[in-house]
């Protein structure tokens, strides 16, 4: 197969971990004589030194003519205090290229138990994923913005969806339970927003249409709290952008650590975005301590969904597992006297595994 990839390293840590992605894609593409070709763009703040913005309108249409992204981290307190920011180049990538589904698949490695607050017998059997609705919401609702009215100052937002922005995220949750136990959690507000009450409506009546696929309901509250008491009982949870946000960072507590977990943005065909959930970490950039894992497991995400190739995924997914079983530990999941790996030792124990 032949692909062209684009990187998006972006800032702080991103750069660190994305390049070991990609020397675990090259290895796959070595293996089973796949030609992958990488093209870096920049996004986020690094963006913006370079060229004023998050995110050029060159960088997204080279991402509309690839075959799909791979994304790093992007942020930092460099430009906190900027009226642009650098997140405001996800949003425009995500809405962009039309990336409406955000997975996130939370599933704990039992030799990693100790890295987690939970007791072992909490994680036992947990194995879910998140389907988080990515382009609607707050975080794109029309009118916002700040402003001085009667001697104070205010601000406003805006949560908005419409039906089909509903009904999509919650039909490719649903299609995607019937491929594992059947069970979907519909995640929201309903007892105070009205964005939620129509949500729940919208959930309940595109879940008829799966049969074998049982819906339940379960307030964002009730949700944060089960996440602690009992993870075992989700399969698949899917919410809106904001609760999703929140939801999968509590989630990644139960793995351990951020730098473990994967992510793929994904619309209406096979082009997509893939990144490690955790941020730019700027206190740990360059210093070569960062967790790949994360990154190199979005890798195997971006060969599953955008190229369709599940045995290559495969094999970066037990590469990983091999690794971490084997005793292999960067300095975020070590315990006591346990030998530390850097960032690329870490990537090499795991090409080696392939």
């Amino acid at each position: 197969m032949n692909a062209k990839i684009i990187t998006l390293p972006g800032d702080g840590i991103g750069p660190e971990v994305t390049a070991e992605a990609v020397r675990a894609l090259n290895g796959i593409a070595a293996k089973f004589s796949h030609h992958f070709e990488f093209e870096e763009h920049f996004i986020g703040g690094c963006a913006i030194d370079a060229t004023g913005t998050p995110l050029a309108e060159a960088t997204l249409d080279a991402c509309r003519n690839a075959n799909a992204v791979l994304l790093g981290a992007v942020g930092g307190p460099k430009w906190d205090r900027g009226e642009v920011r650098p997140e405001q180049g996800l949003l425009g990538l995500r809405k962009g290229l039309g990336l409406y589904a955000n997975l996130r698949p939370v599933k704990p490695h039992s030799a990693l138990a100790h890295a987690s607050p939970l007791r072992a017998d909490k994680l036992a059997g947990v194995d879910f994923i998140v389907v988080r609705e990515l382009t609607g919401g707050l975080y794109f609702g029309k009118p916002q913005g700040r402003f001085d009215q009667d001697g104070h100052k205010r601000a406003i937002d805006t949560l908005e969806y419409t039906d089909v922005e509903i009904r999509r995220i919650v039909d490719l949750a649903c299609r995607m339970a019937s491929a594992r136990r059947a069970r979907v959690t519909s995640v929201d507000k309903a007892n105070v927003l009205a964005s939620s009450k129509l949500w729940r409506e919208i959930a309940t009546q595109t879940a008829l249409a799966y049969s074998a696929v049982t819906l339940d309901h379960l307030l964002v509250d009730t949700c944060a709290m089960r996440l602690v008491v009992a993870p075992a009982s989700f399969d698949v949870i899917v919410t809106e952008n904001m609760f999703g946000d929140i939801l999968t960072d509590e989630a990644a507590v139960l793995v351990g650590s951020m730098g473990l977990l994967p992510s793929a943005s994904l619309g209406a065909g096979a082009l997509g975005v893939y990144e490690p959930i955790h941020g730019s970490a700027p206190d740990i950039a360059g210093k070569g301590i960062a967790n790949p894992i994360g990154a190199i497991l979005s890798a195997a995400m971006l060969l599953r969904h955008s190229l369709n190739l599940p045995r290559e995924a495969e094999m970066i997914e037990r590469a990983v597992d091999r690794a971490l079983s084997d005793g292999c530990r960067t300095a975020d999941i070590a315990q006591a006297g346990e030998r530390v790996l850097s960032t690329q030792a870490m990537a090499d124990a795991i090409i080696e595994r392939m």
